[in-house]
């Protein structure tokens, strides 16, 4: 099993924790897929704004249909979170 090196909650200090502290609000807890980027805070604030404007920005395609693509993807890829 892959090891990747993370900064814990108690542990994240300015823009990280900044971060982290957004996580909580949008989902309660902190996933792994956010604090797998944790060593590059700026990575990360991107990588959400990018997801955001992808998934909820000005698009042809509905909501439900970008998250019918990201699951298809995620599936075609092996992921299973």
């Amino acid at each position: 099993m892959a090891w990747i090196q993370t900064i814990s909650d108690e542990q994240a200090e300015g823009l990280l924790k900044a971060q982290y502290d957004a996580a909580v609000r949008r989902a309660g807890r902190v996933f792994n897929i956010v604090r797998v980027m944790s060593l590059n805070p700026a990575a990360l604030r991107d990588s959400i704004a990018i997801y955001r404007t992808f998934m909820y920005g000005d698009s042809p395609l509905s909501r439900a249909q970008r998250e019918l693509l990201a699951v298809v993807v995620s599936g075609a890829n092996g992921c299973h979170y």
